[in-house]
């Protein structure tokens, strides 16, 4: 992964150059960056996975599912801590941790 500064003709660039580029730019907070796939995925996905994958596509589902009165309540937790950088990525973790918990009680950890 490659820091790029873009000259002033370019302000930003996200995406791939075009549809047969295997390179990619993206920013991350302040962080602009590019990289490269090198070595696309070519075996199917495992059971557990796949499992992962339903977990965070339920974390994000529940995430657009809450209400105003729990994005408030997430909102003043998350002015309380330093670790995450976005409310969104904050209410992500959470509800994924509660799925991840509600998962390992009923005996279902994949992992």
């Amino acid at each position: 992964m490659a820091k790029y500064v873009p000259m002033d003709l370019l302000k930003s660039l996200s995406g791939k150059i075009c549809s047969h580029s295997d390179t990619y730019f993206a920013n991350r907070g302040e962080t602009k960056y590019t990289g490269k796939i090198c070595n696309p995925r070519t075996k199917p996905f495992t059971e557990a996975e796949l499992a992962r994958q339903q977990l965070f596509a339920s974390a994000h589902a529940a995430v657009k599912a809450l209400t105003a009165e729990e994005k408030t309540t997430y909102e003043t937790a998350f002015k309380n801590q330093k670790k995450y950088s976005s409310l969104n990525g904050y209410m992500m973790a959470m509800e994924y941790a509660k799925l991840k918990a509600a998962q390992a009680e009923n005996g279902e950890d994949n992992d």
